[in-house]
């Protein structure tokens, strides 16, 4: 149950604004695999890295919250806001690369 109206509004919308971003990093990695953007020799390692990474993070943050009394959708939004902390960092950097000149 959520505890208040503001977090009944507000984390679907962190939750979907996560989405878009891992949808943007997505393209960008995979416009990166065909060519079409510039992208780190090692992308694709780094990706797996950083998920579990991610993963653990979030795992971490959920813990934590649950130990200090959260209820599920503290702990749900902090696991949301480890996400999106990666996936954003993900964006800034995969974007700041630019498209790869098909010349």
């Amino acid at each position: 149950m959520f505890s208040t109206l503001a977090n009944t509004m507000t984390l679907p919308i962190e939750a979907a604004w996560l989405g878009m971003e891992a949808q943007a990093v997505i393209a960008l990695r995979m416009a990166g695999l065909a060519g079409l953007w510039h992208a780190a020799p090692d992308e694709m390692s780094r990706m797996v890295t950083e998920k579990q990474r991610a993963s653990v993070d979030a795992g971490e943050a959920a813990t934590r919250a649950f130990m200090q009394g959260a209820g599920a959708d503290q702990a749900m939004r902090a696991v949301v806001q480890v996400y999106s902390r990666h996936t954003a960092g993900n964006l800034r950097r995969l974007a700041k690369l630019g498209p790869a000149y098909l010349g």
